[in-house]
Order: C-alpha cells, then structure tokens, then sequence
C-alpha cells in the first residue's frame, strides 16, 4: 500500500484570506502554545512546522545591531531633507537590507521597530535624534513615506512589518519609566496623536510600540487610546510591542498594579500583543499569564485576540507561503545604489543656516579643518555597524587635495601624574582591532568590553593622552593610536575602545578637583581609578590624586593651522553616546565650553571661519561673527563626503530645519511641561525669536515666488503658485504652506503646517506647485462640544521658503460652525476640558479610563471654563473628587461663590469619588473658574435648576 498525502491544512493554503487561515492555525494551537507566543521571541511550534519568530528589528536609519549595514543619516536628518520620496526610497533600501541579513542570519527580524514618530517638542530630549520634527505634519509625511518603504508595494506580502514607537507623548529620558505627561485634550489630539493617526490611516503600518512613561497619570502600557484611538483609525489588525521591561514596570517601578498578574493582564486587555520583558527568557510573561488565566482575570479568547494580531502580521511578511512571497529571494546589500543613496540623503539633509558669501568654496581654498568631530563619523545606539566610513576631514581630501587641506583636533594633550610621582602609561598591545557590534547582538546592551589587553599602568615618562570635554565635566581620554580608555567588567582600565559606546557608556570620566590635584572618577560605574601594582582600575578604596599635566592646549593647536589659510572650517557638535542620548536628557542649549574655545580661537585668528556643526539636535550657538554656518545630523557613512561636496558648491544645500532652534535656554519650558499651547512651545506658539526658526534654510542660488491662487471646493482648500529660480545654478527649494486662524474664539497657533514639497529648478526654470488641502486640517478639537470643529472666519494662507520667510499671503474666509457657549445645566464640565489652566496637572480619573485633574505639589490649581451657559436658572453646584480639600468655584472675575470642601478622604484611595454639592446661584453665560485647594482629585463639575434639564 503507499501512504497517501495528508491533506493541506487550511492555514496552509496560499489561496485563501489570511483571516481564516489564522482562525484555523488558531484553533490548531494549544492554550499553552499560545500563551508562549505572547512573549517577543515567540517559540516554534514543531508539530505544527511553524517556525520560532520574534518581534522587533530596530532598523531606525539602516539594519541595526545586527553587524555591518548601510548606514544612513540619523532620523532628525531624514526629517531635514523634507523630502518624502528620499525617505521612501531609504525605507525601501533599509528593507531590502534586512531581507538579505535575515537570509544569511536568521536572528535579524522582519518586523522593525522603526520609524520614531514622537514629535521634538523639546530640544533637550536625549532622543531627539530618532524624531523627525516638532510639528505633526511633518512627522508624520516623513514617517508615512519610510513606513511605505518599509513595507514594499506588494498588495499582499510586506518585505518588513514597521512598528511605530513610541506611544504616547514621550519627550523625557528623566525618570521616563515613572513620570506622567499632563496633555490637555486639546493638545492629545491636535499635536501627540496626529502624528500617528496619518501614518497609521496610510496603511504601511503593522502596530506601535507605546513608551515608558504615563500620559495623565496612567501607564502607556495600559493606555485606553490605544483600544478608543488607535485601533478606530484602520480595520486592519495592529500589533501592539511593549518597549523592553515596560511590562514589568507597571508593577515594579510604577506601582501602579500590586501584582505582575494584575499588570499583565491589564496590558493584555488594554491591546499589548506582544510583551518585551527578560531578555530571550519568557518564561516570567509566561508564568505571569497563566496566572492571570488562573485568577479569572483574563479569558482564553483574550489571548486568541492578541495571538491573532501576530499571526495577522507573520502571514503578511510571508513566512506561511515561502513560494509565493516575492521578497523572499531579495538580496540588495551593500549596493552601489544603497551607497548612493547614502550619500544623496546625507547631501539633502545639510542645513546652511547661515552665508556671508564664504560659500561654496572656491576650488583653490586653502582649508584648514578643526574641532573635535573633524575627523570622526559618528553612530549611534541604533546604528548599524559601518561597512564605509567619511569623515569631514577624509571629504574634504578627496575634494580639495590633501596638499591644500591643514587639520587640527583641538584635543587637549595631558599627562596625568601619580601622587608618586609617575604617570599613567598606556602599554603597547599586540591584538587585533575589534569595531563594537560587528559581529551583532539581538541586545547590545550585553555585549562585555575587551579584557584581551593590557591594563594601563604607570612609568617615569607616560603617555600623553588626548583629552576631550563633551560638557558637564564629562570627558574622554584617548591614547596615541586612537583607543579610548575604557572600563571592563573586571575593573581594569585599558585603552581598548574604538570609541565611546553601550547602553552604560564604559569611555567617560569625570575629574574631580581633590587637594592639590583631582581625583579620576569613572562614570559607568561610579568609582574612581586607582593605581595598583597589576595595573590601573577603578576601585571602592585608595582613589589616586592625580595632577593634571598640560601639554598643548587645543585652542593652540587651531591657532597654528589657522592663520595662514584662506577659509577655516570649525566642525563641532556632539557624540551621540554622550550628553543626551536614550535613557540622558540634555540640561543645555549651550556648546560645550571645550568646542566654545576651539571656536573662539579660530574666529580669533582667520575671520573666514566657518562653523559645521554636527550634531543630533540643536544648539543655541552665536554666529554673529562666524561667515558662515551649517548643521547637519550625523550623517551616516557618506557624511563627510557629503559635507564637502555641499561646500564646494558640487550640490546646493537646501535642508530645513525639522525644528526650532531657540536662542537661549530661557526660552525653553519645563522639560516636563507637555502643554504646548498653555506654555506655548514649538513655532506653533512661540511668541518669542528664535535663533533659526522652523523650515529655515539657505541655497546657493535664489528663489522667487508668485502667481498665488486659491480656491475652496468640494472639503478642500486649493492652493497653487510658481516658484522660478532666479539664481545660476541648479537647486533645490522647500516650498512650505502654512495657515494662521486671523480671528480665533481660542488660542490657535501662530501659523501651521499644512504642506510642503522639496522640488529641484535648473536656472531659470520655473515651476508651479499646487496642494490640495482637506478643510479638516484646519479644523481643531473644541472642547466645549468634545469634537472636531472648523470655525468660520478669515484664514491667513501663508506660502515660503519658511515659517518666518514667507513670500506670498493672502487671506480666505472659509464657512464653518461657529462658536456656541457650554451647555453646562445639560451636560456638566468634565475636569479636564479646560479652556486655561495654571498649577494643574491630569491624572488618571480610574485605573481604566478618564481623566481627573489635581493642583501639582506644593500648588493652588486654577481653571477656566470660558462662555458656560446656564440657561434660565441653575441653583446648585456639584463635583465629583477625590481624596481631600477644596473645591472653589467663581463666575467671571467675582469673588468665591461655593467651595466644597472633602473632609475626610474615602478609604478606597485615589479613585474613591465622592459627590459634594453646595448653593449656586446663575443664569445666562458666564466663564466659570475653578479652584484646587488641596491634594484632591476632580473629575466633573455638574449644575442643576430651573432650565432645560440638568447635569449631575
């Protein structure tokens, strides 16, 4: 007899929908087979043949950790490109990449965890280089394009599954797992949502990723938006990833559950798919849903849901039908289209902020090159690992000839002398030279530092070491043939990184002035070196006083190779592993004081100096008296090659500024204050002048604008004009249309983005641009009637070249609902609906959803409810509260008419709400003002009497 076939089972079949192919392996799987699948690397199921799989690639400007790969410029330099089709074309290469790694290593996933769509709201965000911009717009076109990219152009198959990070209103690396962001409504939906409802509605995502911190007093991980909002915008299945160890947060660091069942299940319910917690160890989640399962709190079919939503996602990628997925054969890695690519990004993403007609450089220019990024080509935490490298300094060579091209460092040379009178001595090594995370690991964070060479010690002569001050007292040292001084886990000192880098920097120290002398602490692990006789570490005990013994200072160096040269190029900024990175929020606008130094000795000696700063975020930096200044993100392997075809005019520069660039650390909010219309942030409300504004950027050649025309029809504002270049080289222009409400019933912003298109004109050419603009981008969320509204009225249309160089304006009146007062007797005040605020913050009404608001610590809360109608007669006030104190409420500017005091608080804690009522005599329309006196919650204020009906 011969055996015959067994049959295809269904979820094998390539000829139906995905939906029942996935309700049959669903209900193939075990409750225990399920249950494993929750945790991000999800085990194979050999009786099944369905293979192990794992969420998460991070793949934010190329392949990262996982060995060598392209690497473009960093996120906040895509968003300065302003061009979508450039972002698009690197998405598609990233994917192609991951594709062809994964192919020859199977730990390289599909679903990346990229684009970062958090908007840059503020400047000192350690990560501001993943963002893309301050405004929604912009993020979230830029975000679109590299998630189509991402995705491929398949109707069926993805090349990669992008998971958009990081949900929701995350702006701070300062206690990111504990703090809660105060976002008003108003601000939750016209600024932090908006960014991911247009790249969701797009259609090139696969889920989100929602962030370490609270909004309003509730974790992310638990976040009700994701269920009311996210998953509204799309009927297609989403998968929520946990970030790494958030889960474990909810009950840890967070408190906000007793126990890890409780937090597991509540993140499971609220739409967490896919848990990130223990490394590769699942067995915790595992044994945390069984208990929940255990305890009632979750249901069988709970886990069908979010089991479901993976699946969806693994048949997309193709991993059920290898012979009909078409990216399954890609291998594009490493090609000369990649390389060029590369290099076309880094070009588009160069700002000229400023030119006194220094720039391009005249191809004779003697050039000297100084500052401490001269001749670096910087990665970052979510970098590949470089398979091509340009420095500025090696760019500038190819492009000028090293015959005309001087360079100076500006590195501080020191000794450092022992109490005993010896110096630290770096000893010669015979080992190979190791790049960190070449080889890849599915978490850097592990990876050990080298111990295969010698430790430092010290001799009568030393070594003199390059001494580097990136700010706040933290510093490098480096020895003569390039190496970092570094911290193994065994506590050695050695000069054994190729540079600064890890999740806990091990390159960075800190001198601390002692007696006659300071005392050399390590940062990484807080200990200070001491000396020895196996050689130099850091200990507990016997620190070493060492003096410092100056060589040649840096600024000495530049004056050197200044002075006789034509132009000066000062290239400085920042390592992104140092100063403001994950996990490190800035605490200045300000160079560090070393480059300031650098600065001023190279203006001091040659006036031609021109200031490249490289760097992921911006600077409150004076050019004044500089010729000419740039920024550039870093810019990945091409960046310096890059840099120097854009100063020899061989490419016009026309990056924007994806964000504000303010003069003066004053002008900055509180890192934690997420109103950016109450403490007006970002172009949208800033009232003060920036040092570069938003959209800004210079060219080679000039630009003019006309023929502005605009017509409403149909939803949708037409706006059409011609841009010509009037300059004699060819170039690139960023056209920007902006709004402005003229006679807003609330504060609006001061002009809007609604769209923008980077187009290239020879000389002489001109072109016309036409943006067909729905009227809901004008629309905002009025919280009188917890809705969309597009008010009537006059509207400035705002055409430029920026948010402050506008070149062409003129004003429609569009027709709209128009402004109607606060039914409160029939519906009340919801606590959170304010119109202003001061001394506030939102919390979290329950565990599970709404919103309550609470006077900060140590403050009075104020707010104010404009234009409340309380019809023919309302004589009684009630809230709703918790905990204890005081409730004041007033009309207008009167004085106290009903305070409503909480005795004793509920013994049920903070969601223990108790109705207080009190006499309140009004009618007609009145702005209602309430006072918080006391650490109480308020969740609704209601009024009843003689009218239309009531609110309780």
């Amino acid at each position: 007899m011969t055996a015959q076939t067994p049959p295809t089972p269904p979820f094998r079949d390539p000829h139906l929908p995905f939906a029942k192919r996935i309700d049959d392996l669903l209900s193939r799987l075990t409750l225990d087979e399920k249950t494993a699948f929750l945790h991000q690397f999800a085990p194979a199921v050999e009786r099944l043949g369905i293979a192990a799989f794992r969420t998460g690639q991070e793949a934010l400007h190329g392949v990262a950790w996982m060995g060598p790969a392209t690497v473009f410029p960093q996120a906040v330099g895509l968003g300065a490109t302003w061009n979508t089709d450039l972002v698009r074309r690197v998405g598609e290469a990233v994917s192609k990449e991951t594709r062809a790694m994964r192919a020859r290593d199977d730990r390289v996933g599909l679903n990346v965890w990229s684009p970062t769509v958090n908007l840059l709201r503020h400047p000192l965000w350690g990560r501001n280089e993943e963002g893309y911009s301050e405004d929604p717009k912009l993020t979230s076109a830029i975000a679109t394009a590299y998630t189509l990219g991402l995705r491929g152009d398949h109707p069926t198959y993805w090349r990669t599954a992008p998971v958009l990070k990081h949900w929701l209103a995350h702006n701070n690396e300062t206690n990111r797992d504990t703090s809660s962001s105060s976002v008003r409504p108003r601000v939750l939906r016209e600024y932090d949502l908006r960014a991911f409802r247009e790249t969701v509605e797009a259609g090139a995502t696969a889920g989100v990723m929602p962030a370490y911190n609270l909004v309003n007093g509730r974790p992310n991980h638990v976040s009700p938006y994701l269920r009311e909002q996210l998953r509204a915008w799309t009927d297609e299945d989403l998968l929520v990833c946990s970030d790494a160890g958030a889960p474990s947060n909810l009950a840890d660091s967070e408190h906000y559950f007793d126990t890890h069942e409780e937090a597991t299940a509540a993140a499971l319910l609220a739409g967490v798919d896919s848990f990130t917690d223990h490394g590769t160890d699942s067995s915790q989640i595992v044994q945390r849903v069984r208990g929940a399962l255990d305890q009632g709190l979750l249901t069988e079919a709970d886990i069908d849901t979010a089991v479901r939503r993976q699946l969806s996602v693994r048949f997309r990628l193709g991993e059920f039908d290898p012979h009909h997925d078409p990216h399954a054969d890609t291998d594009d890695f490493d090609t000369p289209a990649h390389r060029a690519l590369a290099q076309e990004a880094a070009e588009q993403a160069i700002v000229l902020l400023k030119n006194d007609g220094v720039l391009p450089l005249a191809p004779d220019s003697r050039i000297a090159v100084v500052g401490l990024l001269a001749d670096e080509c910087k990665l970052d935490w979510y970098s590949g690992t470089l398979l091509h490298r340009s420095t500025p300094l090696e760019g500038l060579y190819e492009r000028f000839g090293a015959e005309r091209v001087e360079f100076a460092e500006g590195v501080d040379r020191v000794r450092l002398r022992t109490s005993a009178g010896t110096f630290l001595h770096v000893p010669p090594a015979d080992a190979t030279d190791e790049v960190r995370g070449a080889e890849g690991a599915l978490d850097p964070a592990l990876l050990a530092g080298r111990t295969d060479l010698p430790p430092l010690t010290t001799d009568p002569a030393g070594t003199e070491l390059a001494l580097v001050d990136w700010g706040e007292g933290v510093l490098t040292l480096r020895a003569p043939d390039g190496r970092y001084l570094s911290v193994a886990e065994d506590g050695y000192v050695r000069a054994s990184a190729d540079q600064p880098g890890g999740w806990i920097v091990q390159e960075t120290f800190r001198l601390e002035p002692h007696e006659n002398g300071h005392l050399l602490r390590h940062v990484g692990t807080g200990r200070h070196v001491s000396v020895s006789a196996d050689g130099v570490k850091v200990a507990d005990e016997n620190p070493e006083t060492f003096e410092l013994i100056i060589v040649e200072r840096g600024e000495d160096a530049v004056t050197r190779v200044t002075a006789a040269a034509d132009v000066v190029l000062v290239v400085a900024g920042n390592d992104p592993h140092i100063n403001g990175r994950e996990t490190e929020d800035r605490t200045t606008l300000r160079l560090p004081a070393h480059q300031e130094r650098l600065l001023r000795a190279a203006r001091a000696s040659n006036p031609n100096t021109v200031l490249a700063l490289t760097s992921a975020y911006p600077y409150a930096v004076d050019t004044t008296a500089l010729a000419a200044a740039l920024w550039t993100a870093h810019g990945g392997q091409a960046a310096g090659t890059a840099l120097a075809r854009v100063l020899a005019g061989d490419v016009s520069p026309a990056g924007r500024l994806p964000q504000t660039w303010y003069a003066d650390d004053a002008d900055l909010p509180g890192l934690l204050d997420y109103d950016v219309i109450g403490s007006r942030q970002t172009y949208l409300y800033f009232e003060g002048t920036p040092l570069f504004p938003f959209g800004h950027g210079l060219s080679y050649a000039s630009f003019s604008y006309g023929d502005l025309a605009t017509r409403v029809t149909d939803g949708t504002l037409r706006v059409s004009f011609t841009i010509t270049n009037t300059g004699d080289l060819t170039a690139d222009e960023v056209a920007q249309l902006y709004t402005r409400a003229v006679d807003p019933t609330v504060r609006r912003p001061r002009r809007e983005l609604l769209a923008h298109r980077r187009v290239t004109l020879a000389p002489g050419e001109q072109t016309e641009t036409v943006f067909d603009v729905p009227l809901s981008a004008l629309e905002f969320w009025d919280v009188a009637r917890d809705g969309w509204r597009l008010e009537p009225g006059p509207y400035d249309v705002l055409v430029g070249a920026s948010s402050e160089d506008i070149r062409l304006r003129t004003t429609v009146r569009l027709d709209g609902e128009p402004a109607a007062p606060r039914p409160v007797l029939e519906r009340g005040l919801e606590a959170a609906d304010f119109d202003e605020q001061s001394g506030v913050e939102i919390v979290d009404r329950t565990k599970a959803s709404g919103d309550a608001v609470t006077a900060a610590t140590g403050r009075d809360g104020e707010l104010l409810y404009r234009n409340c109608d309380f019809g023919g007669s309302v004589t009684e006030v009630s809230v709703s509260v918790a905990g204890e104190g005081t409730v004041e409420v007033s009309l207008d500017g009167d004085p106290v008419l009903a305070a409503l005091t909480v005795e004793a608080p509920g013994t049920g804690g903070p969601y223990d709400y108790t109705t207080l009522g009190a006499e309140l005599a009004a009618e007609g329309v009145h702005d209602v003002r309430i006072g918080l006196r006391g650490p109480l919650r308020l969740a609704r204020v209601g009024f009843s009497g003689r009218g239309s009906g009531q609110a309780d």
